[in-house]
């Protein structure tokens, strides 16, 4: 992971004139994209505004980006600036009433230092993968749901907003689940911040827009650097309901091993249906049948034996129990 706040331009050929299908621009790579493995990685990255003292009043938005697709990381984010800081003639809005244009070009300048947005910005991003995201909901027991990893992200970003020497006082949060639940949770972790957590807090509050900008600007840009290193034509919104998604999982799936790239979640009805349909048209078996014992509760007698060389092999001494 890049460990400086510069822009890198990553040597694809795409770009917003070759590929109007996506309509940004593929060159510009944020410094929240792990570019060693981008479908793999569970990273944090964070920028701290460099001009604005800590000890000052500060408002904290937080969002997420990915909570529906079936393909892709989900991507938690917060950002934060001083309270007396004005970002409404930025142009913030919901994230996804801005073409993705505008808000690749919103988190280029709050990553330019030499910006106003820059230099009164700070914010935060946890990239969790498709694997890790499967891992914990696919788990035998304690199952780890979305909304409960949403939590417990969410508040460790946190946390390391005011590990890092930053006075926030106010945080504003779009809803994971019931509102005044989740409210009630969050300010009992943060007392001694004003917390609000609503629906539509995105379009509310210029900080959670702002968040939601981060969080959506980098999964875009993040699942799209994957399909072009996966060498992948269309994949299309990597929504179930999306029939270019579902043509494609259907054509990318080996009946035993899934899906190259570790982009999609397993855990997911959709990939789960398609990958057992095709394990079932496969000549030889996907999987193999074990036989397991009883348990028993009895306990196991073990006598271990004073070893000789009359059964010395080439392995080395044998042992009789």
């Amino acid at each position: 992971m890049k460990k400086n706040d510069e822009t890198t331009t990553f040597a694809s050929p795409i770009t917003e004139e070759s590929d109007t299908r996506k309509g940004f621009n593929a060159a510009f790579v944020p410094p929240s994209i792990d570019t060693t493995t981008p479908e793999k990685s569970n990273y944090f990255h964070t920028t701290i505004a460099p001009d604005v003292p800590k000890d000052q009043p500060f408002r904290l938005g937080v969002d997420e980006a990915g909570r529906g697709p079936v393909l892709g990381p989900m991507v938690y984010a917060v950002a934060y600036c001083p309270v007396d800081f004005d970002l409404t003639h930025f142009g913030f809005a919901d994230s996804k009433t801005l073409t993705s244009v505008k808000r690749s070009q919103l988190l280029q300048d709050i990553c330019n230092t030499e910006d106003e947005l820059g230099r009164h910005v700070g914010w935060s991003v946890q990239s969790i993968s498709a694997q890790e995201l499967a891992a914990g909901m696919l788990r035998l027991h304690n199952k780890y749901n979305l909304n409960s990893q949403a939590h417990d992200t969410t508040m460790d970003l946190i946390q390391k907003v005011y590990d890092s020497g930053v006075r926030v006082t106010e945080i504003y949060v779009d809803t994971v689940g019931p509102p005044d639940t989740y409210q009630q949770k969050l300010q009992a972790r943060f007392p001694q911040a004003k917390v609000k957590v609503t629906k539509k807090a995105d379009s509310l509050f210029p900080i959670v827009s702002l968040a939601s900008i981060c969080a959506k600007v980098t999964r875009d840009i993040q699942l799209e650097l994957v399909r072009y290193l996966l060498q992948t034509q269309d994949w299309g919104s990597g929504y179930s309901a999306d029939a270019r998604t579902t043509k494609w999982l259907r054509s990318s799936v080996h009946p035993v091993f899934g899906w190259k790239g570790d982009i999609v979640r397993y855990s997911w009805q959709t990939a789960r249906d398609i990958l057992e349909v095709a394990s079932s048209k496969t000549s030889s078996p996907s999987f193999v049948d074990v036989d397991w014992h009883e348990e028993t509760s009895a306990p196991l007698n073990f006598t271990i034996r004073k070893p000789s060389t009359k059964n010395r092999s080439w392995f080395g001494t044998d042992f009789v129990f």
